[in-house]
Parts: structure tokens; C-alpha cells; sequence
């Protein structure tokens, strides 16, 4: 059966134009002129992909995000945006988006992302009935290793914790590559040839949370048409990595709290426990102490779950790991497209350095596999690097040199002013990261 793809254009003859390309490679694709239209489609019919604009007549993007997910959390969504509002775009993946593709672009890029994300979960299907595991063996965890001093001391800690069974937290930006982490930490274990099993908590129902972590038996509630494993009995041996697990409902946290401390579960419907031996990673890049203090997320849970609590730098914070991961992003889009690039031009470089990666490593892979996919060349030219990436490099030529200025706090003091004293929009006047303000303020002694 052909997958189903939603479209949400307002021009008429882009979205015609997206429709006969995606239809001409197997898909059937239906669209909406407006974001009414769209929430109307979602909430009748069942689709494996969303593709909306960011900006419609009557609606957004992000609304429409937000919406597909509460109806329908299985449909995949992807926003098309101005190069202007990557921002928007990001903090859009940071809620659940699985990506965003800048406007002008070819349709074969949004082909990619849609092929990539079908060949990650061709084995499960839209309703959550199969949970997919493999054993994950040493030799088979892909890791970076940088050489910037917090990737250095990030990459200690996980080797320090790795050979234990404590729980770890593992916190950091998004798309700065929590799973992979997890899947180093595991590596380092004793468990390295049991189970990883990952769970993206935020794509779970609360409704059938308990039936995904823990199973259940065949006519336990409508539509349990067969016995069916869980999370934890899957990982049993191994590890259960929890993605965004600040994602959980209260009454979720309650269940996977039970689990945590007895080591037992029962699948939904059954009268029979199941010991189970698991060691448990999470993730998040929420602040779940503020979750905690708002009675958003048990404090009891936050500290079985931060037993060992880990830190990813953002790529902003290691720029000196760039280029290593970008040869590493590379090589990987050269075998997967069968492309024979060998590097950036002097030009792409120069803005590869200037940019500030909010979408961290994942923003990294998606432009260097663009970009080799659109090259006709020995290297990436600078035409087909995305807007985002050169409107970045302009504006931080225009930039302050921090270095070479005497009034900075004066300068840090303007930018405070002028933006109501909101720190993230001062430093983005300023062109510096959120932590460096933090970090000047206390250095100049700055109160607010």
C-alpha cells in the first residue's frame, strides 16, 4: 500500500508541482489550501507524513504541528520555511517536528528526508503493534570523539559510567545527539551485547503508554488482537534508553516509577509479573528540576532516573569538533547517495564556521547530505549550502568583535535595553549563545 502524504500549501502551483513528483515515486498525496481544510484531513483520515508550510492564510505551521500530534502522534511532519525563519523551523523539531526543508529547494531533497524516515521505521507499523529491537555489539556503535576540551570531558564521563548499572541523565540542545550518546554508554557496558531499545517518549499516547512499556495479552482492551511484548521485557538484560522522557504524563511517571523500583512488570490484562533486569538512560532537553518545581514531573522519579546525570555540549561549544564532523557527515552521505565528494570549498568553510548551529549536529548531517546530493563537483560549492547557512555568515561579519572592544559591558547593557531585557533576544543581537550572556553578566556583575 502506498504511503500517505498530506500536503498543506497555499500556492496552488507549488503544491500541484510537489504532488506530481511525490505521486510519480509511489506515493499518494492529497493537499489543502488552508490550515481548516488540513485539520478537517487529519482529523478523518490516517497519514504517514504531514508536509506543511510554516506560514498559511489562516493557520501556522506550528499550530498544525501541535495538533496533528495530539490526533494523530504517528504522522511524521515536516515544515517548509523561509530561510528567514529557520528559528521557528528549529524550535518546530525541538516540539516534535521530524524536519524542516528551506524554501527555494528541489523536490528530490524532500524526497530524502521522507525516504530516510521510511527506511528507519519500515519495520513498524502506524499503530505501535511491533516493537523493533537488535542487539546493539561493540564494534557497531558509530561515535565521534572530538578534541575540544568539553568534548574531551564529555566523552570521559561517559566511559567513567559506561561499565556501571546506574541510571543516567542525559541532558543537552536538541539534535546534539542524546541517542548516540546513549548508545556509546551502552557499548562501554557489560550489557554491550544485550538489547538497546529506544523509546521516543513524546511519540507515545499516554492512552497505550502502559501497554508500549510494559505489553499486554491478547484481548486486554479493544484492538489487542494479539499478546504483545513491551519496552522493558524487550530490553530485558540490556538497556532501555527513555528519549524525552519529560514528555511522560504524571500518570506514566507514576507507572515507569513502580517498574524502576520493583524491577518487576505486568503487561495490561495480565495477573502474571515479569522480573526484569534493565538498566535505564534517559534523555530530555527540557529543564526537569523546573518541571519538578512546577509538580510537572515527580521529584521521586527524577532521582532514580539522574542516578549520573551527563551534559552534551552544543556544537556552538566545540567548534573545534566541527570539521571532524563534518568528514564524519560526509563520508556517511557519500555512501548512502553513492556520490564521490571529497570535501567544502574555501567558501563553504568559511561559513560553516560562522554559523552558529542551532539545530546542532543533526542540522549538520541534514546540510552536508543535501548539499552532496545536489554537487556535481569534487567539493560543496558555495550555491548549494542553504540560505540559513550564508544570511548567518553576512550578519556575523556586521557583528561585534568582542575581542576588540573595551566597552563590551556597555554593549551587553544596549543589547539588554533594547530587547526588554529578554536575554535570548540581547544575545542574539549580540551574535553570542545564551550561556556566554550568563556567563558575562556574572562577569561583569550585571544584576536584572
Amino acid at each position: 500500500m502506498a504511503q500517505q502524504i498530506h500536503i498543506v500549501e497555499d500556492d496552488v502551483a507549488f503544491g500541484k508541482m510537489l504532488t506530481t513528483f511525490l505521486e510519480r515515486k509511489g506515493f499518494a498525496v492529497s493537499v489543502s489550501l488552508s490550515g481548516e481544510n488540513a485539520r478537517k484531513m487529519l482529523t478523518d483520515k490516517t497519514f504517514h507524513f504531514l508536509i506543511t508550510d510554516l506560514k498559511l492564510p489562516d493557520d501556522s505551521g506550528l499550530a498544525l504541528l501541535e495538533f496533528s500530534q495530539k490526533i494523530a502522534p504517528n504522522t511524521k511532519v515536516i515544515l517548509m520555511t523561509g530561510y528567514a525563519e529557520v528559528d521557528t523551523a528549529v524550535k518546530a523539531i525541538k516540539k516534535g517536528a521530524l524536519d524542516y526543508i528551506s524554501k527555494p529547494f528541489r523536490p528530490e531533497e524532500l524526497l530524502m528526508i521522507i525516504e530516510e524516515e521510511t527506511s528507519k521505521s519500515k519495520d513498524v507499523d502506524l499503530n505501535f503493534t511491533e516493537t523493533k529491537t537488535e542487539p546493539i555489539s561493540a564494534p557497531e556503535t558509530k561515535f565521534v570523539v572530538g578534541i575540544s576540551e568539553s568534548s574531551k570531558k564529555f566523552n570521559e564521563y561517559l566511559k567513567l559510567v559506561g561499565p556501571t548499572d546506574m541510571c543516567v541523565l542525559i541532558q543537552g540542545e536538541s539534535g546534539t545527539g542524546k541517542e548516540v550518546a546513549a548508545k556509546a554508554i551502552h557499548k562501554y557496558s557489560s550489557r554491550y551485547n544485550k538489547n538497546f531499545v529506544a523509546v521516543d517518549c513524546g511519540a507515545i499516547p499516554k492512552e497505550i503508554a502502559a501497554s508500549e512499556f510494559f505489553g499486554h495479552v491478547k484481548g486486554s482492551f479493544t484492538g489487542a488482537v494479539n499478546d504483545k511484548m513491551g519496552h522493558f521485557e524487550a530490553a530485558n538484560g540490556g538497556t532501555l534508553f527513555l528519549d524525552e522522557v519529560g514528555n511522560l504524563s504524571y500518570e506514566n511517571q507514576i507507572q515507569l516509577l513502580r517498574a524502576l523500583q520493583e524491577r518487576r512488570i505486568k503487561p495490561v490484562g495480565s495477573n502474571t509479573e515479569i522480573d526484569v533486569d534493565v538498566r535505564i538512560l534517559s534523555a530530555t532537553n527540557e529543564d526537569l528540576l523546573k518541571a519538578v518545581s512546577e509538580g510537572k514531573f515527580r521529584e521521586d522519579l527524577y532521582h532514580r532516573l539522574n542516578e549520573f546525570s551527563v551534559h552534551i555540549p552544543s556544537l556552538h561549544e566545540r567548534k573545534e569538533d566541527l570539521f571532524m564532523f563534518t568528514e564524519y557527515f560526509l563520508a556517511e552521505a557519500n555512501q548512502s547517495l553513492q556520490k564521490e565528494v571529497v570535501g567544502l570549498s574555501k567558501e563553504v568553510e568559511e561559513a560553516f564556521k560562522n554559523y552558529a548551529w542551532p539545530g546542532n549536529l543533526r542540522e549538520l548531517k541534514n546540510v552536508i547530505k543535501r548539499s552532496v546530493l545536489l554537487t556535481n563537483s569534487a567539493v560543496i560549492p558555495l550555491e548549494v549550502i542553504p540560505k540559513e547557512v550564508l544570511f548567518s555568515e553576512k550578519k556575523q561579519k556586521n557583528s561585534v568583535d568582542f575581542s576588540k572592544e573595551s566597552n563590551e559591558k556597555q554593549l551587553i547593557l544596549n543589547a539588554l535595553k533594547e530587547a526588554d531585557f529578554n536575554k535570548t533576544k540581547a544575545a542574539k543581537m549580540l551574535n553570542i549563545t545564551r550561556k556566554t550572556l550568563y556567563n558575562k553578566l556574572e562577569l561583569y556583575k550585571i544584576e536584572l
